[in-house]
């Protein structure tokens, strides 16, 4: 074929992003007997899945499924369809069938027994291989042209014209990782990005110095609507951990962030032991002894709540929601997840975008969001599949 059209490659399939959801999105269509072509941008596979892993990769969340689904908050009606076909279950069984036996913590998190990610994904891109599944790395989608899927490549520009896309883009976050939104201003229906998962600015006074580090454990932070019982880290820059991410919604939506230093206390308990004579007795030792407070949570008292009241009533009100002097929440780059993305009316149930029949989107960069604790990879695993069976469906009703 001669003049423009020459440069032009035709594939069945084309997936692009090689995360989670690509990949899962890829393997859908290959067990369906379609040549798929999967390009990423970066050198390599699953770098962010490869970094989430680091601190020991969490899958899932082992718990009754209806509390699975209220993590996603607004979105679960819009993800249920792709987590009751693919949820915990399935995502175990998945791990175990690629030969990496899971464990439920005591929280009800799963992880890999190897406690890594690198293990799950060698298995996964070996299946992918078997499947015939082609992969193309330092392909970076830059848009259509003429109908066509363009990349810019180590070799130059290059088109594809695929029957069918999958993008599984990421969200805004990680930039170094593949995950910088760039994609956004090729797209009709974004939501701005906004970080989740988030750690939290705090300009400490030099009085913390010696605790930065330290976990804050066995307390209730709170944001708006959002709670959490989960651990955090005092840092140099401020608050991160499960904890905080947990209640970091609520953050960016301008509530005030407190915390119960004695969640497991009622307020009249707490008064009642606040009233015990002390003596001679510094503040600090007084609250060491009567609620047993560690050495960060009074550092914290002292940090958050002077002066301190010398009613044990308001005294106790103040442990039971102390109020975080915050500067918002840290940069997007560097929080766990985004917020934002494709917006529910820009796809259809089968996740297909309604502006261009035949392109799909998974993962991260539809416009959801949850809290660490396997919620996160096991929706961007549902849709990833979700998507890459829409997908051959789609591709079986074409004449």
């Amino acid at each position: 074929m001669e003049g423009k059209d020459a440069m032009v490659e035709r594939q069945r399939a084309c997936v692009i992003g090689g995360g989670p959801a690509g990949l899962m999105a890829a393997e859908m269509l290959a067990r369906g007997g379609v040549p798929v072509v999967l390009c990423e941008a970066k050198p390599s596979i699953g770098r962010k899945f490869l970094m989430a892993g680091k601190s020991g990769l969490n899958l899932t969340k082992d718990e009754p499924f209806e509390r699975f689904m209220a993590a996603y908050d607004e979105a679960s009606e819009w993800l249920r369809p792709a987590l009751e076909a693919f949820g915990p279950r399935e995502v175990v069984a998945w791990a175990e069938g690629l030969g990496q036996p899971v464990f439920a913590g005591s929280s009800g998190r799963v992880f890999p027994e190897a406690m890594k990610a690198s293990p799950l994904l060698r298995a996964w891109l070996r299946r992918l291989d078997e499947l015939g599944v082609e992969t193309r790395v330092r392909w970076r989608w830059t848009g259509w042209e003429d109908g066509a899927l363009a990349f810019e490549t180590p070799d130059g520009p290059r088109r594809i014209e695929a029957e069918v896309v999958v993008l599984a883009l990421g969200g805004a976050s990680w930039a170094r990782l593949g995950s910088d939104g760039a994609w956004a201003g090729l797209l009709e229906g974004v939501a701005p990005f906004a970080p989740a998962n988030a750690a939290v600015s705090v300009d400490w006074s030099s009085h913390m110095a010696s605790h930065f580090g330290a976990p804050i454990k066995g307390v209730a932070w709170r944001a708006g609507r959002w709670a959490s019982r989960g651990e955090a880290i005092l840092s140099q820059r401020g608050l991160e951990g499960g904890g905080i991410y947990a209640v970091s919604r609520g953050l960016r939506e301008g509530a005030v962030l407190t915390v119960d230093l004695a969640p497991d206390l009622s307020l009249a308990d707490l008064a009642e032991r606040l009233s015990r004579p002390r003596g001679k007795v510094s503040l600090s030792n007084h609250l060491r002894k009567v609620l047993r407070l560690d050495p960060v949570k009074r550092a914290l008292v002292m940090e958050c709540a002077r002066p301190l009241p010398a009613d044990p009533e308001a005294l106790a009100e103040r442990i039971k929601a102390l109020e975080i002097s915050e500067q918002g929440l840290r940069p997007m780059d560097e929080a766990i997840s985004t917020a934002g993305g494709l917006i529910r009316s820009a796809l259809d149930d089968h996740l297909m975008l309604n502006e261009r029949p035949g392109v799909f989107a998974a993962g991260e960069m539809l416009d959801w969001e949850a809290p660490t604790g396997g919620y996160l990879l096991t929706a961007c695993l549902a849709t990833g599949r979700w998507a890459g069976q829409s997908a051959l469906e789609w591709l079986t009703r074409q004449p």
